[in-house]
């Protein structure tokens, strides 16, 4: 093995490797720096962009060209990345102030990605982008080789304004990210200016006049004070945005779409709802979006009774219409090290960079003043001895030397004199040295005052931001409104409330039918099968459904299987015992009123609500008494009803249906009076009970014949819960069926 070869542990050669590369990414490639608030590779595009002179009055050139004069002298990286980076800086729906001004396709609100390849497009720095560049020639950053030391680029823009927190910036490094939101270009120009002039000012004053961020869109930021209040202090939070909408003609139309949300994004999740029957009260769905209207998406309302605030408020908690935003102000301070910072100390650490980069410009005009005046106060020389400079300039053959040994010059102002034209020796000449003299002197004097003075440079950086605003300020894009919270629709908010007719078979086959004039007897049922038990509801409404052993279990309306069909198994949806059966179905509000009762004469009177469960297993509802059966639930619809009951021996007790109970479960009081050996010998038990409601009337069914007692015959039955009643006449005492022909109990409403 040879001398040279160098030997270390894999992981001590892999952790210095990764350590590198990350403080590379971190510190070359994804985070901002606090001065110029740009990224390496934008800094290396606008640095590019202004060498070859593509300012903003210039003619555009072609993107590829300035693409490969950043890949080749700068950023040795792909020209893929070097595009994109340049499209999203020319971008005004992406970046606040854009700092590239693009001709051609540069993309769309409504797809960002889709701008054309560089060689179609064309380009130039925007009139923004001088505040970046306008003192690079002026000694204010440092300067450091490219990447193959050919040429030198700067380390830094000179700033001019405070661009990472306008432009905002955000970047995945190793370890740690940031995102940095943009603001409006006035109000953070005046809180530098606020703190300029009182250093203490504190984050709530500073609150005052940086209320939140302001994207480069018009939708609404919703995050509550208190929330951007802390933001500004941790410098990490969310920030919350809400597209805007108004309405016309009874259709919705948005306007204004969160930042960075693609309005064919918003159209795609509408439509998935709508398609997914969770959108029924729209019905149209368009996009007029053009060159005048950049976002214009329209809804279109089943009709003008819908709440258009309720359906946005479902949006918003539903779609891209609400966005939250993250905020880390991870930055790269002046120390060279990233850290979050809050609001005011990057205000003051960027202030704290402006400074120096205004002393630095100061700096640099006064060094170049004194030389100037240094080399005037030499050419001031030898116009007092023009003839003896011009016989040494003739005669010697080292004249320089004998020059400045003559008058005692230096060997600039020696350069100087020896580089003068013939045309400049005329007396004309001289006047203007002297007027140069003047007047760079009266700036020298201005220059050093105020380099030695806090209070003059202060007010000069003020002068100079205040100057920026009056240029580049403009009037709040984003508004930042306080709204409630948004929460979708409930379930059964989204389903139409159609009527429709729950179907149960004696075999336990259950299915829907629109409308409440079905007929459903007259279905088709499986072999073996018949009709058992109907009830009116609503599509957006439950089905409940009671089974042998008094429990109640639910089904919504919608997800029942149509009546065109056979319909399923109610065993198939509920985890039912075995071997029970359904003993009836009822459905309505949940406000409804249910009489539940046994064929031992007891039960109660139930709220619909209270029978309802999501466990496919039920809940108990009846207690049913040993050897007992449960009677198909009645609903009630009005208070002043009263109940029919009826024995299997022809007994009838009618009674007011206030003397019931109203119970949420349990077996419930005594509805007629049945003794209790008779019960258990099978002799006499509660075969039907009917509500008859005020207006109904009640037909007794007895093979071929029927009996329909008119109301003043059933007043003769009227008695008080619990009595034994009175019989029926002889031919109608063993009855094979009780229908009651009442009023419809569910509202044909199109609520």
């Amino acid at each position: 093995m040879s001398e040279k070869t160098e030997q270390q542990p894999l992981s001590q050669f892999t952790e210095k490797a990764y350590l590198d590369y990350s403080m590379y990414v971190i510190l070359d490639r994804a985070l901002p720096h606090i001065g110029d608030g740009l990224k390496p590779v934008q800094r290396r595009i606008i640095y590019a962009m202004s060498e070859l002179g593509l300012s903003s009055s210039a003619k555009f050139k072609k993107s590829a060209r300035t693409v490969g004069d950043v890949i080749g002298k700068f950023h040795p990286h792909g020209d893929t990345a070097a595009y994109e980076a340049m499209v999203l800086l020319s971008q005004s729906f992406t970046t606040r102030y854009p700092l590239i001004e693009g001709q051609g396709n540069w993309g769309s609100v409504d797809d960002p990605k889709s701008f054309a390849a560089m060689r179609y497009t064309e380009c130039r720095l925007s009139a923004y982008a001088k505040n970046l560049l306008q003192e690079l020639g002026q000694g204010t950053v440092d300067w450091g080789s490219n990447f193959d030391g050919t040429l030198l680029e700067p380390l830094l823009l000179p700033a001019r304004l405070p661009n990472l927190l306008l432009n905002g910036a955000s970047g995945i490094a190793v370890g740690m990210a940031t995102d940095i939101p943009s603001h409006n270009l006035k109000e953070v120009v005046t809180a530098c200016i606020k703190l300029l002039d009182e250093p203490k000012t504190t984050l709530e004053d500073l609150y005052k006049i940086i209320p939140g961020p302001d994207y480069p869109t018009e939708a609404e930021i919703i995050t509550p004070v208190e929330d951007l209040k802390n933001i500004y202090q941790t410098g990490k939070g969310s920030i919350r945005m809400r597209a805007t909408y108004t309405v016309e003609d009874g259709e919705i139309i948005i306007l204004a779409l969160p930042h960075q949300t693609p309005s064919s994004k918003i159209l795609e999740q509408v439509a998935a709802q709508m398609d997914a029957k969770k959108l029924p009260m729209i019905v149209d769905l368009r996009d007029e979006s053009d060159e005048e209207n950049p976002t214009r998406l329209v809804l279109v309302p089943k009709s003008n009774r819908i709440d258009k605030d309720a359906v946005m408020n479902h949006l918003f908690a539903t779609t891209d219409l609400q966005k939250n935003y993250r905020v880390n102000m991870n930055i790269i301070g002046l120390n060279g090290k990233p850290q979050v910072r809050d609001i005011k100390s990057v205000l003051k650490e960027w202030l704290n960079f402006r400074t120096e980069t205004v002393k630095r410009r100061l700096q640099y005009r006064l060094d170049w003043v004194l030389d100037r005046l240094h080399i005037l106060e030499g050419l001031m020389a030898i116009y007092l001895n023009i003839d003896e400079v011009i016989h040494i300039i003739r005669n010697e053959d080292e004249p320089k030397k004998v020059l400045q040994k003559k008058f005692k010059l230096s060997t600039i102002q020696v350069e100087a004199i020896l580089e003068i034209r013939l045309r400049q020796l005329a007396k004309l000449e001289e006047i203007k040295i002297q007027e140069e003299q003047g007047k760079l002197d009266s700036e020298r004097k201005d220059l050093e005052t105020t380099l030695s003075s806090k209070a003059r440079l202060k007010t000069l950086i003020k002068n100079e931001l205040k100057a920026d605003i009056d240029i580049y300020g403009d009037d709040r894009k984003s508004p930042i409104v306080s709204r409630d919270d948004a929460s979708a629709f409930d379930e059964t908010e989204l389903i139409s409330s159609d009527p429709v007719t729950v179907i149960l078979s004696k075999r336990g086959w259950v299915r829907a039918a629109k409308g409440h004039d079905v007929e459903a007897e007259k279905l088709n049922y499986r072999e073996g099968d018949e009709f058992f038990a109907s009830a009116k509801g609503r599509n957006n409404q439950n089905a409940v459904f009671l089974d042998s052993k008094g429990k109640a279990y639910t089904l919504p309306c919608h997800s029942l299987p149509s009546a065109r069909g056979q319909g399923e198994p109610l065993t198939g949806k509920l985890n039912a015992e075995s071997g029970e059966t359904f003993a009836g179905v009822v459905s309505g509000s949940i406000d409804s009123k249910v009489v539940l009762a046994t064929n031992a004469g007891y039960g109660f009177v139930a709220r619909l609500g209270d029978l309802q469960t999501k466990n496919k297993s039920g809940k108990a509802a009846l207690r049913v008494p040993e050897g007992a059966k449960v009677l198909p639930p009645q609903l009630i619809a009005s208070v002043d009803a009263k109940i029919a009951a009826i024995t299997n021996i022809g007994k009838l007790l009618v009674f007011p249906i206030s003397e019931l109970p109203e119970l949420s479960r349990g077996k419930g009081n005594k509805i007629i009076g049945i003794p209790k050996a008779k019960f258990e010998s099978g002799e006499e038990f509660l075969k039907f009970i009917a509500v008859i409601e005020e207006g109904s009337s009640i037909k007794l069914i007895n093979g071929k014949t029927h009996y329909s007692p008119k109301t003043k015959d059933l007043e003769n039955f009227l008695s008080s819960r619990g009595k034994r009643g009175l019989s029926l006449p002889p031919g109608y005492r063993n009855l094979d069926e009780i229908e009651v022909t009442s009023k419809n109990v569910i509202e044909d409403s199109e609520e």
